[in-house]
């Protein structure tokens, strides 16, 4: 199973996360298998390949609770078909 989870690089303090897409059985730092976003906590910054976030989401990814947070604060739903929406919400 493929999830779009975050994986954290910078420095000490100072967090900021890409959003890859990485099969459920590796590590946090483990190979992925494309990156799809940037999320930045500090600054409040975000920036997400709609494109791609969206070819891993209609082939069954499925977003960690965070990333969903950020997809939904980013209105990413909006473009899939309301049947691939009630999947993402169990």
């Amino acid at each position: 199973m493929v999830k779009l989870r975050l994986t954290r690089c910078g420095r000490k303090k100072r967090a900021t996360y890409r959003i890859v897409a990485i099969d459920v059985r590796s590590r946090r730092e483990g190979r992925d298998l494309g990156k799809v976003g940037f999320y930045d906590p500090i600054n409040k910054q975000t920036y997400l390949n709609v494109p791609a976030i969206l070819y891993f989401l209609e082939r069954g990814a499925q977003p960690t609770e965070t990333v969903r947070d950020i997809l939904k604060k980013s209105e990413v739903f909006r473009e899939l078909c309301p049947n691939q929406l009630k999947q993402l919400s169990k």
